[in-house]
């Protein structure tokens, strides 16, 4: 998870909680500090002629005073990142039931601490990261089992879970005029006097300060729309994305775009025509589709991914004080294909865990299986 140039994290717990990333990340900040504008607004980004050349008019809002401000930038990274817009599943009966028990049903944009979960019948939707660490930490405070609803089965990667059932996907939210605080699931089963519901299901793409763009990089929501590698913006390349991918390791994944952006911005790389961006993104949705799995990148595509951007970057002519993040390695691939056995091992130790600091003083030892070579 560490930044190459950083590597203090390496002295917290192999998983370190959320108290110390954020540390991490702050401290990590500290020399850019200075060129951060907080409570800023970014409500329009256009672009516009500036003599012999088009620049981009940025437009913000200070949410202190209120103040409106525009400047024009020859370049646009967009790293907003993407959990805003909340993904909520239109299930039968979900609305009436919303108006009936207002407040029982939320989603994880808005989960904060258990403490308000406490002594309560909680069904949590979703199993993936955030599904597994917000029913986790409400089973220290609710009433068990935590029903967990998932469309499909994942490794156990929590340790012990007694304290968890699960549950196929909800087929109906019962009318209140049938049922008390009632859900049908898919395979029949119903669980009356729910207290909770909370939804892990995703967020959708939504960047409202690039609507003057043509064509439009969101339409569904699913993902980004005309970009390449899915960075750059076909038409205009001088606006670019950062961490649009998920399912990845996150800060390396973001550092192999961010050596590329700079490198095509600084004249030192130069992208493809746009014919041949514009096939690349054709041949993604030919194999992944034009929906949620377009930015997917699983299964240790993202590890390719990461270390096919820093090849690229390396063509570029080499300056002093460069920064290029390392690639991943095939030790590395194995240890991410076997991440859910090392959580689990990992939360197996009890409150010893956080005394642990490698995988191997968990008994793993990894070796070089190729598994970045298969395309």
């Amino acid at each position: 998870m560490r930044h190459p140039d950083d590597s203090s994290l390496e002295e917290q717990p192999l998983f370190a909680g959320r108290e110390s990333v954020l540390e991490y990340l702050n401290r990590y900040a500290d020399d850019v500090r200075y060129l951060i504008r907080f409570q800023t607004q970014v409500y329009d980004v256009t672009r516009k002629s500036d003599g012999d050349c088009d620049r981009w008019l940025v437009c913000t809002r200070d949410l202190k005073s209120g103040k409106v401000s525009e400047r024009l930038y020859d370049a646009v990274v967009v790293a907003s990142g993407h959990f805003s817009v909340p993904v909520l599943p239109d299930i039968p009966g979900i609305r009436a039931w919303d108006v009936a028990y207002p407040g029982v049903i939320t989603h994880s944009k808005y989960y904060r601490k258990p403490d308000g979960f406490k002594h309560k019948n909680v069904v949590v939707v979703g199993n993936s990261f955030s599904g597994l660490d917000i029913a986790n930490q409400i089973s220290t405070v609710s009433k068990h089992p935590v029903w967990n609803s998932e469309r499909s089965k994942k490794p156990n990667f929590q340790g012990n879970e007694r304290w968890k059932k699960e549950m196929a996907e909800i087929a109906e939210f019962i009318s209140p005029a049938d049922a008390r605080r009632a859900l049908r699931f898919a395979d029949g089963q119903v669980v009356s006097e729910v207290d909770a519901v909370v939804f892990c299901t995703g967020y959708y793409y939504s960047f409202p300060f690039l609507s003057s763009l043509q064509p439009p990089v969101v339409v569904t929501g699913e993902r980004v729309e005309h970009l390449y590698q899915h960075i750059f913006y076909i038409d205009q390349p001088s606006i670019a994305f950062v961490g649009m991918p998920f399912k990845v390791i996150p800060f390396r994944t973001w550092e192999g775009q961010a050596a590329v952006i700079a490198r095509v911005w600084s004249g030192r790389l130069e992208l493809p025509e746009k014919q041949e961006m514009r096939a690349w993104e054709s041949d993604r949705i030919a194999d992944r589709g034009a929906g949620r799995n377009f930015h997917d990148l699983s299964r240790l595509e993202d590890f390719r991914y990461h270390n096919n951007m820093v090849d690229w970057a390396l063509q570029a002519m080499s300056r002093v004080n460069d920064r290029i993040p390392p690639k991943w390695s095939e030790r590395d691939a194995s240890a991410r294909k076997d991440i859910p056995a090392i959580k689990k091992a990992f939360a197996d130790r009890g409150d010893a865990r956080h005394l642990v600091r490698s995988v191997e003083e968990l008994g793993f030892d990894f070796q070089d299986q190729s598994l970045l070579k298969v395309f």
